[in-house]
Order: C-alpha cells, then sequence, then structure tokens
C-alpha cells in the first residue's frame, strides 16, 4: 500500500475533476499533478531520497500539500511542524528528526537563521521558503520548482511498512515526541475513515484547522482515496467558514470545540447555510453537551465526534447514535478493540472508570528513535492512553477526563471536564476550562477560565458563586473564575491547560 499512487491514479482519470480549493486557487487533478511532480523533481536535484526527512513549517497553503503528496510519491519522509515554533523548540524536533531539507514560510526567516548553526544535516541549498520576497542565504520555492519538469520522477520501491511521515506530538514544545507513521497506516486511514463518515468521490471535504496537525489526516487521507474536492482555509474565521460552506456545498468537515463555538456565535450563522453538511465532526478536545444540543437543532442529522490519539486508538460517536449517546465518544471503529483497565493491568466491567487502552490498524509501530517511551505507551500489543473512562452495558466509551488533566484534591480525583459542563450552562459563558492550582490545604483546587459572550456578561464573583450551587460535590467548588478574551491555544486549535496554569494569576478579572 503506497499512498503516493493515489494522486497519479486520479490524475488519469479524472484529471479534469476539482481537486484543490485554496483562497483563490482552484487546482483540477491534472494541475495538481503537474506541481507535485515539478516539487519532487526538485527535491531529487536538492540530494533527497528514500527514506530522507523533509520538513515542513508551513501555514495552510497550497504548498504545503504539493509537499505532503511529493514527498508520499518519493518515498521521503515528511515531518510536519508547527509555524509557531521558535528557537530551542524548531532547533530541537529539526534535530530529532533528522531532516536533511526543509520547505518553511518566509515569515520563519529570522528563526531559522538561529538555528541553523545547529543543524548540520541540512546543507545550505536545502532551505526552501514559501512565499514573500527574496532573503538572503535561502532558495525561493517557487523559483526553485518553476526550473522543473511536471513529468513523473522515476518510480520508487515503496512497502506499506516504509515510514510516510513523523508527527510531533509536543507542539510548541522543544520535547521531542515523534509519532511515526507508515504508508500502510495511513492508506487505514483512507478506508477506515471512508466508511466511517459516509464519504464519497461526490464529497466535499473542507478543512478549517492546522494542516499540520495530526487530525487533519482523518478527511484528508479519504479525500485523497476516493478524489473528492478538498477545500483548504488559509485561516480559520468563523464568518467565512459558513459563506464558504454555502459557496461551495461542503459536505464533511471536522472542527476543534472551539472553532465550533465560534461558529455558533458569528453573525451568518444559520441552518440554511449549512444544510449542504452531512459530517461536522467534533475531535481534539471536550465537546461539551450544552454547544452539542445547540448545534442539534441546526443539524440534526450531521454530528459526529471523535476520540482518538495520533498514537493509533480511535473511536467515534456517529451520527445515528449521536442524540441517544450524547454523553459517550462513540465505540471503537471496525478492526479496532477497547478495554478499560484498572491500575493493576485487570479488565474493569461496564460502568467502572479505569485507564482506556486499544489497538487497531492505525498503531504507530513506535516514537522515533524513542524504544523506551514505545515500551511504555504500547504493551502487549496494546495502547496505554493515560486517558481515564468507563464503557456503558452498549461498549460506548464515556470520557471522564484526560488523566494528565485531573486534579487531586484532598486526595480525590477531580475531573475538569465535569465541572465545565456546568459552567458551560451559564447564557453569559462563551467557553471553559478548568485547571488544578497547588494549594496548601489541599494539594490542588480547581480555577475555571472563561470567555464570555460580551465583555461584562456577568462578574467573576457571580459565576464562581453561580458554578459552586450547582456542581454535585463539594470537592468540585472551584476556588477561582479568571475572566480572559482568549486561551492560549496550540496550531490545532486545542486549549492549553497547562499554559494556563503557568501563567496562573497575571490575568486581570478575577475571584
Amino acid at each position: 500500500m503506497n499512498v503516493g499512487s493515489l494522486l497519479p491514479w486520479h490524475a488519469r482519470f479524472q484529471p479534469d475533476h476539482l481537486a484543490v480549493v485554496c483562497g483563490d486557487e482552484r487546482i483540477n487533478f491534472s494541475e495538481l499533478e503537474a506541481r507535485v511532480n515539478r516539487l519532487a523533481n526538485a527535491l531529487i536535484r536538492l540530494g533527497l531520497r528514500k527514506g530522507d526527512k523533509l520538513a515542513i513549517v508551513l501555514p495552510n497553503c497550497v504548498e504545503l500539500l504539493y509537499a505532503y503528496r511529493a514527498a508520499a510519491l518519493l518515498g521521503i519522509i515528511s515531518v510536519p511542524l508547527s509555524p509557531l515554533l521558535r528557537g530551542a523548540g524548531l532547533v530541537s524536533l529539526l534535530r530529532d528528526s533528522e531532516s536533511t531539507a526543509v520547505i518553511a514560510s518566509y515569515a520563519l526567516a529570522d528563526a531559522l537563521d538561529e538555528a541553523r548553526g545547529e543543524l548540520p544535516l541540512i546543507p545550505a541549498d536545502n532551505y526552501l521558503l514559501v512565499g514573500g520576497t527574496d532573503v538572503p542565504g535561502y532558495r525561493s520555492y517557487a523559483e526553485v520548482v518553476s526550473r522543473e519538469s511536471d513529468l513523473a520522477p522515476a518510480p520508487v520501491d515503496i512497502d506499506g511498512s516504509d515510514i510516510y511521515n513523523i508527527v510531533y506530538s509536543s507542539g510548541t514544545t522543544g520535547s521531542p515526541k515523534g509519532i511515526v507513521h507508515t504508508h500502510d497506516i495511513r492508506g487505514a486511514y483512507c478506508t477506515m475513515f471512508v466508511g466511517s463518515f459516509r464519504i464519497t468521490p461526490e464529497s466535499v471535504v473542507m478543512h478549517a484547522g492546522s494542516l499540520v496537525f495530526n487530525g487533519s489526516f482523518v478527511t484528508l487521507m479519504p479525500a485523497w482515496y476516493l478524489g473528492c474536492t478538498y477545500i483548504l482555509q488559509q485561516k480559520f474565521d468563523a464568518v467565512d467558514f459558513i459563506e464558504t460552506v454555502a459557496r461551495e456545498k461542503v459536505t464533511h468537515i471536522m472542527m476543534v470545540p472551539s472553532q465550533i463555538v465560534a461558529v455558533m456565535n458569528a453573525p451568518n450563522f444559520s441552518a440554511e447555510k449549512l444544510q449542504s453538511l452531512q459530517m461536522l465532526c467534533s475531535v481534539g478536545a471536550p465537546w461539551h453537551r450544552e454547544h452539542k444540543e445547540r448545534m442539534l437543532e441546526v443539524l440534526p442529522n450531521s454530528l459526529y465526534e471523535l476520540y482518538g490519539l495520533t498514537e493509533g486508538f480511535i473511536t467515534i460517536l456517529d451520527r445515528r447514535d449521536f442524540r441517544s449517546k450524547m454523553e459517550s465518544v462513540g465505540c471503537p471503529i471496525p478492526f479496532s478493540e477497547m478495554r478499560i483497565v484498572s491500575d493493576d493491568g485487570k479488565d474493569l466491567p461496564p460502568g467502572e472508570v479505569g485507564e482506556i487502552i486499544g489497538r487497531s490498524p492505525m498503531l504507530m509501530p513506535g516514537y522515533y528513535k524513542r524504544p523506551d517511551l514505545t515500551s511504555q505507551a504500547i504493551i502487549d500489543g496494546w495502547l496505554h492512553t493515560g486517558d481515564v473512562g468507563f464503557a456503558d452495558a452498549d461498549g460506548f466509551l464515556h470520557l471522564v477526563d484526560r488523566k494528565k488533566d485531573m486534579i487531586i484534591s484532598g486526595g480525590v480525583n477531580v475531573f475538569p471536564k465535569d465541572i465545565e459542563e456546568i459552567i458551560v450552562q451559564h447564557p453569559s459563558v462563551r467557553e471553559v476550562a478548568v485547571y488544578g492550582v497547588p494549594d496548601e490545604k489541599w494539594g490542588e483546587c480547581p480555577v475555571a477560565a472563561v470567555i464570555l459572550v460580551r465583555p461584562g456578561a456577568i462578574a467573576a464573583h457571580e459565576l464562581k458563586a453561580w458554578t459552586n450551587a450547582r456542581v454535585a460535590a463539594r470537592y468540585q467548588q472551584i476556588h477561582e473564575v479568571i475572566i480572559t478574551d482568549d486561551f492560549p491555544r496550540s496550531t490545532a486549535g486545542k486549549t492549553l491547560k497547562r499554559v494556563l496554569r503557568d501563567t496562573h494569576g497575571q490575568t486581570a478579572t478575577t475571584t
């Protein structure tokens, strides 16, 4: 199985079909293949061969799509990195991945200047910059590829077990943890998500989040496989998102909950504008019931939720079960298995809370160059997620919380999601993130950071009192409410609770 073979197939059998829409560009499969071939030939001229690593440090743009395709064609291992990376974090991941070439945005030129001296594996000519104007010491991506032939390079023998990409889970930090995905794994993404989300060759798939986030491959790979039209938003804007869905008749979209909340609060939000959507799937963070119920009023038969790890275990709450199992995150997809285990590894019965472990055809072979971490994560073929939940009598997974986010207060396990589900019900609250901070008496205590629907909608002390009167137990009572304009977020749009914890007490409106 070689995902690089998919583009030549579609370019041959449906050359005029619209393949990619990004900004003002509308590219059919014939032209897409030509552009990918030019880049592939350029990479060969730079000296890259099968098994070499290509770092891609770009915001959403067509060049990022070309790089993913060209790497697949040549057996080169793509290493997508966050364009927010700077300094030691950037150096660390470029070194850890052993990249020998970089395609980056011109906006990163200064950051790369600081890093280049520490990257001996990358020759001076192997830094290509996309967009902007010429920068001394770097080569223009556009100029380099323009010199190349648009004919396909010589075929490369690529096996399904060959590595396609390395995705780093460390976000904007410098702690390298490269998750390896093979061509077989990406092929499984192609076929398994097509069925799970009812994607067809006639579907129009849109992506509104960062393309370097692994969640993007959940819909990108089915689009590659079936030859769907793929619409890439260069940046997320709720109003533009809604207009694009209406204009392009988008059928399938995956979003993080904060984006869904932004769409629901946009002035042009309506059922009519979104009527083409057959699938809107939430991914990457808990999707609160209050928001699910509101979106159900607009899209009663199109909502999904995905829980999963880049390492390779996934459950999906299907649209047919969304109402009846709204409190769950679905069940394992076909060919996958799930268990809930105690601290000593024993299987727990339905309803009992324990660690979620699973296995599937998408399971990573391991962390890049880290057999120690791999052996901790995968034990006897089962991925230990580090997340806590339970299975109900029907086998549906109920995610209690992320284990790393759990608060231990007075020896009691406090799960932020339980408190967040209460706070988000207040009509003045747009988004909430609950996390633990040190407390001399209790060890940790819960704090709530809140984004309001409008400035001044409620005072922090009023929201604190309202919440503490409604939580189920005394230990769930919040110690403080922090009202803020926005949350720190990763490239994928996830709320960074660790950053909130680190900056605790620096926000103005508290009680």
